[in-house]
């Protein structure tokens, strides 16, 4: 129940809710791109922008067109400033929730 009602606060709160349509709309421009620029599937360009912007690289999917390298290059100095505020914003609201917040059974 705790889920369902932090993601209907981020929703209300207009702080969370443009950092979360913002870090949406960078990972479908990479989803979009990769998939056009390097003939990737949806779902392989959607993890890739993830793996990428979370900055975990496992290096399974490398971009192989020079277009698709220059995006890459783009996209990072974009999105992971993002991404890592995102986590950040959502890292704090947690911390400044009162910890008997949590022990309510609803």
């Amino acid at each position: 129940m705790i889920i369902f009602k932090t993601i209907i606060s981020f929703l209300r709160d207009k702080h969370y809710n443009s950092l979360l349509i913002a870090t949406v709309i960078v990972l479908a421009v990479g989803t979009t791109t990769y998939h056009y620029l390097e003939h990737w599937t949806w779902l392989d360009s959607l993890y890739f922008s993830i793996i990428t912007l979370t900055t975990i690289g496992y290096g399974d999917f490398s971009p192989q067109t020079d277009w698709g390298k220059i995006f890459t290059i783009v996209y990072i100095i974009v999105g992971v400033g993002l991404i890592l505020t995102f986590i950040n914003t959502v890292y704090n609201h947690f911390k400044n929730i009162p910890k008997d917040h949590f022990n309510h059974k609803n």
